[in-house]
């Protein structure tokens, strides 16, 4: 039995979260990164860096299905993106973590009611079931006595914290985080980072994280993808 287990979990642990084979990233209705092709593991820290314009927040709507992939392959968390039906996109994000530069949070609500209507939106019925996982993400997060402040009564740092729980909600197998330090102060940028590499270490969540900050991803060490000339590869 135990032997199962772990060629069950080295097996899992070899089929990437992410793949992409020959893509062609769009932005609109234009072709910005011809033939990407990139895995990401389970375990992975990926990097998607380049110049403003070169395609790296188009690869992360190409992943959440906001573009969509008509040449080449894509598969998320088992689902096919090339060819998605609509129905499909919201199963496809509950297996996604997703963070934002600006953090997108609803500012007319309290941060717990923030996180419920995620779970609500997302098939969660039982009450104290949901008041049960809002305190295990915020726990996560350090920011178990902000359940009752409005976005507005937190700073930067912290509301990319409840972010970032958002992002764990319904336990993702990879979290997508768009420059997620960007609007953020260098120590506060940190903390940030810390409790990226955190979550990714601890739980052994993939991360893919687009950014511009090149002293980031020299002290967070990761893969790293560089955007530039209408193609992605990864820094050797």
């Amino acid at each position: 039995m135990a032997e199962s287990i772990i060629t069950e979990e080295i097996i899992s642990h070899h089929e990437p979260v992410i793949s992409f084979r020959d893509a062609e990233i769009m932005n609109g209705e234009t072709p910005v990164i011809y033939g990407l092709s990139m895995d990401v593991y389970p375990g992975d820290f990926v990097y998607i860096v380049g110049k403003v314009g070169t395609g790296k927040t188009s690869i992360i709507r190409t992943m959440i299905a906001e573009n969509k992939l008509e040449k080449g392959t894509c598969s998320i968390c088992g689902f096919q993106v090339n060819g998605i039906r609509d129905k499909e996109i919201p199963f496809l994000r509950r297996k996604i973590g997703v963070v934002f530069q600006d953090f997108q949070l609803l500012m007319d609500r309290t941060v717990h009611d923030n996180l419920e209507f995620v779970l609500r939106a997302t098939g969660w019925k039982d009450t104290e079931k949901v008041d049960k996982r809002i305190e295990e993400v915020l726990a996560s997060v350090g920011m178990t006595s902000k359940a009752h402040k409005m976005p507005h009564q937190l700073s930067g740092g912290e509301q990319q914290r409840i972010a970032i729980a958002r992002s764990l909600l319904n336990e993702p197998e990879v979290i997508i985080a768009d420059e997620p330090t960007g609007n953020l102060d260098n120590d506060t940028a940190d903390g940030i980072m810390q409790l990226l590499t955190g979550i990714n270490r601890s739980r052994g969540t993939a991360v893919v994280m687009v950014t511009h900050n090149r002293s980031i991803f020299e002290k967070y060490p990761g893969r790293v993808m560089v955007c530039r000339n209408e193609s992605c590869e990864e820094l050797k």
